[in-house]
């Protein structure tokens, strides 16, 4: 792989200029004299302002570059200067809790400097130089690493936060040299490498990477076969997420996505959780900035965003800014999986993303896909959710990266092509249904046609018995819109019955109550088992009435028994109380 710290050869003597030829929307046209190479970065000059851009195509002596800001003002003959760098973020100590844009600006901070609206081209260094941080060694002088490998950590909120070699790095090299433990700053060298050639290497506690990269600094990559709990049982049950595994959650605006998402953040069973609201709307995304403080950890019982990053970009903002985040938060998410931790990365929406690529695309006049996208946007897309995964790194240990990203097709139509593409990287699809979303069925996703290729750990051949009892039961609740319940005969009546029990009971939670909002996956086993043997009973009922009564008592029961903390007393005599419905209606013959 090309050392992505190289510069071009114009960087050496000094500074490649270029000056403006054409402007299009956030697309810009600069002439250029020395060479330069794709997806280098440049300052665009607008009277005092800089204004930062990326080359997405270069042609003869010609480069067009996408803008990350309004392109207001901008004229032919203005000057652009190139940085011989790749688009990077900055790694290090002091990233949990904050909130950036999609070039890796810390928002608040730039609040404090700027004040509420803020200028074009603004910027502010991520990470903070000036704060100390208590650095302990983990590695003697003499000893062998690699790219990736710990020499030492610093606290930072509830983790050991690692300090790691160069991930540019190739081959092995010698520690010649290590701080021994005490308080040091970013800007402080901790440790001196001497690679194969006798190089010698200055590692601090930051480092920069380009975030179109993917971070590959780990001894294997391991296939995702443990289910990572959400504690919402719909998913957990019957369709499992992996950890370092990929899902997309599609549906119409207004379903629920932002909702399932922001649940998930708080209950799931991972170490640090990154959103990157890539294009959703400005009111949603002030939301989640507001309520994240305010939640509490369940693991802490401290505020969730200690160990939460939050990448803010609003559809109201420039397409190629929307694209940044995505990279952004996926390279931090890769970042902190080299530390064997667990990450769980929230895209939302994606189709934004796919918006923008198709509006760059666009004014690129290059040869449109289906509905215009580019035709490249199923590999555009494959490739963000490839950086998904669980590894093992140097050291033994093993992190994960696990991708969720929702679409919000138009009209709800998921055979539009960001949906369709999506559909065919992921391992599992939870698709929102308007109809349950409309009907106040939390979750709203639809348990028809929903899928996933990940194992669970809930009984198999329970689920598929319950999923097909779902089944039929819907395939008679539209026969009866058509000849009515009184043509219904009274067997397949409490079939619908049974389904639309497990549907109300056991697919729908209360996500205000503090133990029904969050079911562990021991919970959803034992009680799925319980629910399992319930409906595989057979039952007599003298006629409709008496059934739809019967199952009336036994959800309401049911929904109470799901509002009991497990192991309690009042648990088991509910559950009790429950058997005893069951056993009062069940056919011995």
């Amino acid at each position: 792989m090309t050392d992505p710290h190289a510069t071009s050869t114009a960087q050496n003597d000094a500074q490649a200029t270029g000056r403006i030829v054409g402007v299009n929307g956030n697309l810009v046209v600069t002439e250029f004299d020395t060479p330069i190479f794709q997806n280098e970065t440049a300052l665009v000059h607008c009277h005092d302002l800089r204004l930062p851009a990326e080359i997405v195509r270069i042609r003869g002596n010609r480069a067009e570059m996408q803008i990350f800001e309004d392109t207001k003002d901008l004229r032919v003959g203005d000057t652009v200067s190139f940085s011989g760098e790749l688009l990077s973020v900055e790694l290090g100590p002091g990233l949990l809790g904050q909130v950036f844009d999609g070039l890796q600006n810390p928002l608040y901070d730039m609040a404090e400097t700027y004040g509420t609206f803020l200028q074009r081209g603004a910027s502010r260094p991520a990470l903070d130089r000036t704060q100390h941080w208590e650095f302990t060694p983990e590695v003697a002088e003499g000893e062998e690493v690699k790219a990736g490998s710990w020499l030492g950590s610093v606290p930072e909120g509830i983790f050991g936060h690692k300090l790691m070699v160069p991930f540019h790095l190739r081959g092995t090299y010698t520690v010649t040299r290590i701080s021994p433990a005490g308080t040091y700053d970013l800007n402080t060298p901790l440790a001196t490498l001497t690679g194969p050639k006798g190089e010698s290497i200055e590692v601090g506690l930051y480092q920069e990477w380009p975030v179109k990269i993917p971070i590959r600094a780990y001894a294997d990559r391991l296939r995702p076969t443990k289910p990572l709990s959400t504690k919402i049982r719909l998913i957990d049950t019957f369709f499992p997420i992996a950890r370092g595994g990929t899902y997309c959650i599609p549906g119409p605006f207004g379903a629920g996505k932002t909702v399932i998402q922001q649940l998930t953040s708080r209950h799931a069973d991972v170490d640090v959780v990154i959103v990157a609201a890539c294009g959703e709307r400005a009111g949603e995304v002030v939301e989640t900035i507001r309520e994240f403080p305010e939640l509490e950890d369940p693991r802490t019982g401290r505020s969730l965003m200690e160990r939460t990053i939050i990448i803010c970009n609003t559809s109201s903002m420039p397409v190629a800014a929307r694209e940044a985040s995505v990279y952004t938060a996926v390279t931090l998410a890769e970042y902190y999986r080299q530390m064997g931790l667990n990450v769980l990365l929230l895209a939302d929406s994606t189709s934004r993303w796919a918006q923008a690529l198709r509006e760059l695309s666009g004014r690129l006049e290059e040869i449109p896909g289906e509905e215009a996208f580019p035709a490249y946007l199923e590999s555009v897309i494959a490739a963000f959710y490839e950086r998904a995964g669980t590894i093992r790194l140097h050291s033994g240990d093993a992190g994960s990266v696990t991708i969720g990203g929702t679409v919000s097709p138009a009209g709800g139509n998921f055979e539009e092509p960001v949906t369709q593409s999506t559909l065919k990287v992921v391992g599992a699809f939870h698709g929102l249904s308007r109809q349950r979303s409309d009907a106040r069925r939390y979750p709203a996703i639809d348990p028809l046609d929903s899928w996933s290729t990940y194992p669970g750990q809930v009984d198999r051949e329970q689920v598929q018995a319950m999923h097909e009892l779902l089944q039929h039961s819907n395939d008679i609740d539209q026969m009866m819109k058509v000849v009515g319940e009184e043509g219904t005969p009274l067997e397949d009546f409490v079939i619908y019955l049974k389904g639309e029990f497990l549907d109300q009971v056991y697919l729908q939670q209360d996500a205000f109550d503090p133990v029904d909002g969050a079911t562990t996956l021991k919970r959803q086993s034992y009680v799925f088992d319980r629910l399992h043997s319930f409906l595989q009973t057979s039952m007599t009922f003298a006629d409709k009435d008496a059934a739809r009564s019967f199952f009336q008592k036994l959800t309401q029961a049911t929904i109470d028994w799901n509002r009991l903390a497990m192991d309690s007393d009042d648990f088991h005599h509910q559950e009790k109380r429950l058997e005893q419905l069951v056993a009062d209606v069940t056919d011995y013959a």
